[in-house]
């Protein structure tokens, strides 16, 4: 134990004078045993067939072009590799725990917290849409890569599971891995905890002045106008757009010179499928309504499981409103033409993609 060697697991040149082992045993059996000449050496930088020795010409033969192929093949380099991988993410999972105790992060002035949303929720979040919901996403390209820009969705589900589903979406399959600002409604902000994590998460009050502020601050927002009209409409009416409202989302739009991109979610409305409405119990707990569902009060928390159906999240093509004059955000014939003309397009891309998928869980 007297002789035994300390090796760091940050010490790269421990890894590099490792790999030069497998060309030393693959150079002895191309030379014919040793032979002095050194001609038929596949690696070899020094005359009479001697590998070197010293830690500096290690260095040099772990840069020879043939060395990441021979690693692969002897196996000496992966499990550096592998746990060089697991230490980076044990350090920066510890990194990440000191900077929540002491404080040492960032939130903006809505209460985003980037670092979380990032590292732990969209983390949390990501095995639902790509492993149990398998989300297929189309049109991203519609989304700018910079400056603000409205999302508008239809809203279903009996639960606001599409509206995190959306957020992972457009973070994941944007190419500039943009961040979607949702706007929630008020109950969303009454419930404990939830609170707290819609807060973290970027969501922040559905209202003209927030949805305004962060479009100028080049922001992505997020609104679903159904509301829970939406969300909590029969199953029967499933596919069908409630009224999107008196157009508030296009004049805040129009106020913040930003683009519209409709989008169209097809999945959601089959995860809890609503069958009735416990509309007394609903109004004693200060919930809009109460789903029953097949499964839901009926097997208990087990009926709170959704149903793991196929979605597809489809963005359409955007609607530019920075071309209209600063007025055109109080031309309520104006905003009444835009909102159905948003409402029309989510509604027509909801019908299509209908028709061409195969099944609701496959």
């Amino acid at each position: 134990m007297a002789d035994a060697k300390v090796i760091p697991f940050d010490d790269d040149r421990s890894r590099s004078g490792s790999a030069s082992r497998p060309a030393r045993r693959r150079t002895g059996a191309g030379s014919g045993g040793g032979r002095g000449d050194g001609s038929t050496a596949p690696v070899s930088a020094l005359p009479g067939g001697r590998l070197p020795e010293s830690p500096s010409d290690g260095a040099e033969g772990a840069q020879d072009p043939q060395q990441p192929q021979e690693e692969a093949v002897g196996g000496v380099g992966a499990p550096a590799d592998a746990g060089g991988g697991w230490d980076r993410r044990i350090a920066g999972g510890l990194a990440f725990l000191r900077r929540r105790v002491t404080g040492d992060y960032e939130v903006d002035e809505f209460g985003y917290d980037k670092e979380l949303t990032d590292q732990v929720l969209m983390s949390a979040l990501r095995p639902l849409a790509d492993k149990y919901f398998r989300v297929e996403v189309k049109g991203i390209e519609n989304i700018p890569s910079d400056g603000g820009a409205l999302i508008v969705a239809n809203h279903s589900g009996t639960l606001p599971l599409d509206g995190l589903m959306l957020q992972v979406a457009v973070h994941d399959n944007h190419p500039a891995e943009r961040h979607l600002r949702l706007l929630a409604a008020d109950l969303v902000f009454h419930l404990p905890v939830v609170n707290e994590l819609a807060r973290k998460a970027g969501h922040t009050l559905a209202c003209a002045e927030d949805a305004q502020r962060l479009l100028e601050l080049g922001e992505i927002v997020g609104v679903m106008p159904e509301g829970f009209k939406g969300i909590g409409k029969p199953f029967g009416d499933r596919y069908k757009l409630q009224r999107f409202g008196r157009g508030g989302f296009v004049s805040t739009a129009l106020r913040a010179g930003a683009p519209i991109v409709p989008c169209s979610i097809v999945g959601a409305e089959e995860i809890y499928p609503m069958i009735g409405n416990a509309k007394t119990l609903a109004r004693l707990l200060g919930f809009p309504y109460f789903p029953i569902t097949p499964t839901f009060p009926w097997l208990g928390p087990l009926g709170a499981v959704p149903l793991p159906t196929k979605w597809t999240i489809q963005f359409g093509e955007p609607i530019p409103t920075d071309g209209y004059p600063p007025e055109a955000a109080e031309d309520p014939m104006l905003m009444f033409n835009l909102t159905d003309q948003v409402r029309e397009q989510i509604q027509h891309t909801l019908y299509k993609l209908l028709v061409q998928r195969r099944s609701v869980f496959f």
